[in-house]
C-alpha cells in the first residue's frame, strides 16, 4: 500500500479518536477507580517485579516522549528513536500526527501520563494511562494507554501503541492489540 493510503488512514484515526472522545462523559475528570480504560487496566500489572530492580519510569520521562512526537517544530525525520522500530518512512506519519494534534484545537497540547506500571507482555516495558488534552478544561481531550520501551538510557513508545495512536505499520505482518487483552 501506498505511502499515502497510510497518511490518510492515520488522518481518518486520529479524527476516529477525537470524535470519540467528544462522546465522553464530562465527569471523567474527577479521579476514580472506574475512569481506566478496561485495555489499560488489564497490562497494567503494579505487583510485578521491576526488572533488574530498575525504578519505574517517572511520568515527565514518558510525557517527554510524546511531546517531542507530537510537536510540529520537530521534523519527522528527527523522531525515528522516539517510536520502535520507526524508519525513515514513517516521518511523514510523525509530521501529520503533529499538524492534526495543531488542527484539531490539541495547542496548548498537554500530556497527563498516570498508573505507570511494568507491563505483563514484556518485564522491561512500562504501560501508562496517558490524558491527552489542553489545559483548558472544555478543550478538546481523550485517553489512551500506551505502552514504553526502554532505549539507549530513555524510553520510547512501543510499536503497538504506535499502530494504533499513528495508525501505520512498519512490519505489515504486525496485527494490532485486541482491545481488553
Amino acid at each position: 500500500m501506498s505511502r499515502r493510503f497510510f497518511s490518510v488512514l492515520s488522518a481518518v484515526a486520529f479524527a476516529a479518536a477525537l470524535g470519540l472522545s467528544g462522546c465522553s462523559n464530562d465527569e471523567q475528570d474527577a479521579p476514580s477507580p472506574q475512569t481506566t480504560p478496561p485495555s489499560a487496566s488489564a497490562s497494567l500489572n503494579p505487583a510485578a517485579p521491576a526488572p533488574s530492580s530498575t525504578p519505574l519510569p517517572p511520568p515527565d520521562a514518558l510525557a517527554g516522549v510524546l511531546y517531542r512526537l507530537a510537536d510540529p517544530a520537530v521534523p519527522g525525520l528527527q523522531k525515528l528513536n522516539l517510536v520502535e522500530g520507526a524508519t525513515p518512512e514513517n516521518g511523514v506519519v510523525f509530521d501529520e500526527f503533529a499538524n492534526a494534534l495543531v488542527n484539531g484545537g490539541y495547542t496548548p497540547l498537554k500530556f497527563d501520563v498516570r498508573d505507570i506500571g511494568w507491563s505483563d507482555r514484556d518485564p522491561a516495558d512500562v504501560v501508562a494511562n496517558v490524558d491527552v488534552g489542553t489545559p483548558n478544561a472544555h478543550g478538546p481531550h481523550f485517553a489512551f494507554p500506551m505502552e514504553f520501551k526502554p532505549y539507549q538510557g530513555g524510553w520510547q513508545l512501543s510499536a503497538r501503541t504506535a499502530e494504533v495512536l499513528l495508525a501505520f505499520r512498519s512490519d505489515s505482518t504486525v496485527t494490532p492489540p485486541t482491545p481488553g487483552r
